[in-house]
């Protein structure tokens, strides 16, 4: 070997070529050995986040259309509800009606049962007064005349 005197930075010789030999070298294994491996899990993960955020925009539709279908249902069912309300509010009104009527006949019936009772009693009480009075009228005149009649 041969000792150069020129000092110098870099100075080109059989080590430089040999240290560029291993730094391939140590290149190309840590290509096979860290790098291809890394990058193929970078990849998976990608892949991966890809999936979730496929799977999460499916589960948002379906959300969506979950949400749609309660409110779909919600308003049939407030629909019916109402259907319901005013079917029954219809059929308590005629009910409320038949009631009324039912109520106006008993009434009617009452009030002829009693004016019947009221004439009968006023007629008796007619026929009681009509011998009373005539008792009453003959009374007076024999006090008046002072005899009997």
């Amino acid at each position: 070997m041969e000792i150069v005197s020129n000092i110098a930075l870099i100075s080109i010789n059989e080590t430089l070529i040999i240290q560029l030999i291993s730094f391939l070298i140590f290149l190309f294994l840590i290509n096979k050995i860290m790098i291809r491996p890394l990058n193929g899990t970078m990849a998976e993960r990608a892949i991966f986040i890809e999936t979730v955020k496929e799977e999460i925009t499916d589960a948002g539709k379906r959300i969506n259309k979950i949400s749609e279908q309660i409110r779909e249902k919600e308003q049939a069912v407030r629909k019916e509800a109402f259907e319901i309300a005013a079917e029954a509010e219809d059929t308590g009104g005629q009910k409320a009606s038949e009631i009324f009527e039912n109520v106006v006949r008993e009434i009617s019936k009452l009030r002829k049962q009693t004016e019947q009772e009221v004439d009968i009693q006023v007629t008796e009480a007619r026929k009681y007064i009509q011998t009373e009075s005539e008792t009453l009228a003959a009374t007076i005149m024999e006090r008046i005349l002072d005899r009997r009649l």
